[in-house]
């Protein structure tokens, strides 16, 4: 009886459990003590508890679970029942959307269609051409600018009106423009094509026609004596190139100076001596250009007749003629008495070098307007505007022969040019910034040039290239200049307020010429080799001669 008393209970609580546990009879007893631990479950009350509680979701309430009770079905029905009425509860709640959260929303969806129409813009082609983009939105009936609107600026609104289109399925519209904007172009260039027949070289005047032909026939008379006398020298046994150098270099290395005179009451631009070396012109940046007679550089006249500071002046090698430049934009041509030639106007720019051509019938100009002009000095008329230069010219020199000009500039290029085809021959590239001067050398195939980055290049135009680089200055070369009988020697003139002369055999330093207090803007040797002459900013003028050249001159005086 004790065992079925102690059984009775594990059954019970078994069938109240749920278990579908069922004791048998052989079973062993067990003592009471340690029975009821083992058999009987923990109880379903603290569930709840045991569930961790769903973090709270705002402005939506969380559903509740409750244990199950197998006991009562209707107990459970009930259950149930208040399970979906929560579940409805917790439905209703997650549309309940508060108004941060909307706004974030709509930013992340303008984002995204940002994005999507960036993408769609990045596909699709754009003119690059500001020409073409202004046409095209023209044509898409929006304005082709906007005020303060640049030109990448443009093209990108452009962009976007393309995409917005083609998202927007305008995508017909937009073709229509584009075939109208590909027909409009293809018949403007047929249009062209079949107006306009294109030369292969710029009409000039027959002017320019007759002094091509004239400057070919000057130029072979010239180039046939320059090479006969090349070949006599070199062929005659009695001349000794080497020895007659040699004294032309110690003559120059005797240099010194023999008179300093003041010039003008302004900075000194330019000097110039005549034919014969009789007579050395200056100019200023008074506008004033001056005689003076030589060797004792007196004054003789003054020449008035620029508006603005003179910026060259140069003598005529045929004729008692002198022509100066101006930044008044005009050219003049004086008379060796003093008075006033002909006026040559065009230039669209203040005027930088002059120099005559060696027939001494035509006159070339350069200026800040980019080109290099050549006039005729009988007429006063314009044969040829010279375009080429990317930026102002400034340098101008002519080859002996007459048939070539060497034009350089502000765009450290210097150009060869063959007047009597008015082609460009040579680009001289190397100078690494603005070339301010240039000069032929006698022997007919040397160039020299000098610039801003204080180095005078030396070119032999058979090799066209450069053979030296003379380290010459340690400021820019203003003006360089061959002696002009034999190109033994060269004269370069700078802003460290010197002038050196170099060697023309292999261009080493044979003299320095100190003594001005300012940059040297320009300088000169006579005809006959005898004399150089400085101009600076010193207002000084410097004359320069070799010293037995001196004791005669002195001579000369006391006989007198």
């Amino acid at each position: 009886m004790e065992v079925d008393d102690d059984n009775s209970p594990s059954t019970s609580a078994a069938v109240l459990d749920g278990e579908t546990t069922v004791p048998t009879a052989n079973s062993t007893p067990v003592q009471p003590p340690a029975v009821p631990p083992a058999v009987v479950p923990p109880t379903i009350a603290p569930l709840p508890a045991v569930v961790p509680p769903i973090a709270p979701i705002p402005a939506v309430r969380p559903p509740v679970f409750k244990p199950p009770v197998p006991q009562n079905g209707e107990v459970k029905a009930v259950d149930s029942d208040s399970d979906h009425e929560d579940d409805g509860r917790a439905t209703a709640g997650e549309y309940e959307i508060s108004e941060e959260s909307r706004l974030v929303r709509e930013r992340q969806e303008k984002a995204m269609q940002e994005l999507l129409m960036k993408r769609r813009a990045a596909a699709l082609a754009v003119p690059t051409n500001d020409m073409a983009v202004r046409t095209r939105l023209r044509r898409l009936g929006e304005p082709i600018t906007l005020f303060g609107e640049r030109e990448m600026e443009r093209r990108e609104r452009l962009r976007m009106i393309m995409a917005k289109l083609d998202s927007e399925g305008q995508l017909e519209k937009l073709m229509k423009a584009h075939e109208e904007e590909e027909a409009a172009i293809s018949a403007k260039a047929e249009d062209i094509e079949e107006d306009i027949e294109y030369p292969f070289y710029t009409e000039g005047p027959k002017e320019l026609l007759d002094a091509r032909i004239d400057i070919a026939m000057y130029s072979i008379v010239k180039a046939a004596t320059r090479l006969q006398r090349a070949r006599r020298k070199r062929d005659d046994p009695d001349e000794d190139m080497d020895a007659e150098i040699d004294w032309a270099l110690r003559q120059a290395g005797n240099l010194v100076l023999d008179c300093s005179e003041i010039g003008d009451d302004r900075p000194l631009s330019g000097c110039s001596f005549s034919r014969d070396g009789k007579l050395l012109a200056t100019c200023s940046l008074s506008g004033v250009a001056k005689l003076w007679s030589m060797p004792r550089v007196s004054k003789v006249s003054a020449l008035k007749g620029h508006t603005e500071r003179a910026t060259d002046v140069t003598f005529s090698p045929v004729h008692d003629l002198l022509a100066t430049a101006s930044a008044d934009r005009t050219a003049k041509l004086w008379s060796s008495d003093g008075s006033l030639l002909k006026t040559f106007g065009g230039h669209l720019d203040r005027l930088a070098r002059i120099a005559f051509h060696p027939s001494g019938k035509y006159l070339g100009t350069t200026s800040f307007d980019k080109t290099w002009r050549l006039w005729d000095v009988d007429t006063g008329m314009e044969l040829l505007l010279q375009e080429g230069h990317s930026r102002s010219v400034y340098g101008i020199a002519f080859h002996q022969d007459g048939s070539l000009v060497a034009s350089c500039g502000l765009d450290a290029l210097a150009r060869v040019w063959d007047l009597r085809t008015g082609r460009s021959i040579l680009a001289l590239e190397g100078h690494v910034k603005p070339v301010l001067g240039a000069s032929f050398s006698p022997n007919g195939y040397h160039l020299a040039t000098g610039g801003e980055d204080n180095t005078c290049r030396i070119w032999d135009l058979r090799k066209k290239k450069s053979l030296y680089i003379i380290p010459a200055h340690s400021n820019l070369i203003s003006q360089v200049k061959f002696e002009p009988q034999e190109g033994y020697y060269l004269v370069t003139s700078s802003y460290d307020m010197t002038a050196k002369v170099w060697s023309g055999r292999d261009f080493k330093p044979v003299k320095s010429l100190p003594g001005h207090e300012a940059k040297v803007t320009a300088s000169d040797i006579s005809a006959d080799g005898r004399y150089i002459v400085t101009v600076s900013h010193d207002r000084t003028i410097k004359l320069w001669t070799a010293g037995n050249i001196e004791q005669e001159n002195d001579m000369d005086w006391t006989e007198g």
